[in-house]
């Protein structure tokens, strides 16, 4: 009995099983900026637009109203009644008096008078919905997202991983940030990214970023033990997705892989390699780091084979061909086995950024 009650307590705390409006602060889905000047610019013409056919509406029908002297009404009388109609001030020195005046009063003046508040009071408005606004937009991101990349950490790796990926034009909102530091979470929404709150170690967190959903995910935490766990994790809940994960130390990589990482990145070799070579050749230094970054010259990136190049050398190419990914395994481009490239064959190449 107290099993089944704790597991029932476990479940109704399951962030996937909370409902939207409860995941606001938690999950945050980026909007577009809006200019405040520019927003206060609208709900002044909107409210003057209102004003404006307050009063055309008014003046056309003006043989219905009278003033307290009864006398007909003047283009600035309609313009005075609207005013004070729509501000809901009503002082009666001006009232309709036939049935058709009343009626239109009703129908049309009143609509108007209760949008031209809507707009007065837009900013307080605005204010209060942002939460049911953002949970809608979770529930609706929450039903859509399919084949997106999550980034588990947005350290320096986990930033540098995003860099990268929206220098090869991957949209922002297709990018997932999981991280427990509030402060780079700001910074990631900043950038456009959805960002979710938690630890990627809980399998709720991971299943509320959309892991089981995702093409990619990207483990850059600070801790190689944090990563072992993170990438067990979401190989469970993506049995499909492509896991990349990046350690301090090499001697790790061999639990990272038993864990489901597709790929391992050991990023204090990496560097220290980087390091011992900028000794003696720091040209080659100069070079690796252009082709790993995106925004200027040379690039590595990857194509499919175009019809006229099936069958023919990799080697006898415009493009420098770096290898050839065939049936999912990378195959150097000097191999035997690539000499006749295959439809289905995949070409990992330098490329000239901008081109």
């Amino acid at each position: 009995m107290a099993t089944r009650f704790r597991d029932r307590f476990r479940r109704s705390e399951s962030l996937t099983d909370r409902p939207d409006f409860a995941l606001v602060g938690v999950l945050k889905i980026p909007q577009d900026p809006v200019n405040p000047a520019a927003a206060i610019w609208k709900r002044v013409v909107l409210a003057i637009s209102l004003l404006a056919l307050a009063v055309v509406i008014v003046y056309i029908g003006r043989d219905g109203y009278r003033d307290a002297q009864g006398n007909d009404l003047s283009l600035l009388d309609c313009i005075y009644y609207a005013t004070v109609s729509l501000s809901t001030t009503g002082y009666g020195d001006i009232t309709p008096i036939t049935p058709t005046a009343r009626v239109v009063n009703v129908v049309v003046i009143t609509p108007l008078r209760i949008l031209f508040l809507i707009v007065l009071v837009g900013t307080t408005l605005a204010a209060l919905t942002e939460s049911s606004r953002q949970a809608l937009k979770i529930q609706r991101w929450r039903r859509r997202v399919r084949n997106h990349t999550v980034v588990i950490g947005y350290g320096t790796k986990g930033r540098t991983a995003v860099d990268a990926m929206l220098g090869d034009d991957v949209p922002p909102n297709e990018i997932v940030v999981v991280d427990t530091d509030q402060t780079v979470l700001d910074v990631a929404a900043a950038q456009g990214l959805v960002t979710v709150f938690g630890s990627a170690t809980k399998s709720d967190v991971l299943r509320l970023a959309g892991v089981q959903h995702a093409a990619a995910v990207v483990v850059a935490t600070n801790r190689d033990d944090t990563s072992v766990l993170v990438t067990l994790t979401a190989r469970e809940i993506a049995p499909n997705a492509k896991i990349v994960a990046a350690i301090r130390e090499s001697e790790n990589t061999h639990l990272v892989r038993q864990s489901g990482a597709d790929s391992v990145v050991v990023s204090s070799e990496t560097a220290g390699r980087l390091l011992g070579l900028a000794t003696t050749t720091p040209n080659v230094v100069e070079m690796m780091e252009d082709l790993l970054t995106p925004e200027a010259g040379f690039a590595i990136a990857e194509r499919v084979v175009e019809r006229e190049e099936v069958g023919g050398s990799p080697r006898h190419l415009s493009d420098i061909v770096l290898g050839v990914v065939r049936d999912g395994r990378l195959v150097r481009v000097g191999s035997p086995e690539v000499d006749a490239l295959e439809s289905d064959d995949r070409l990992l190449y330098v490329r000239v950024v901008g081109h």
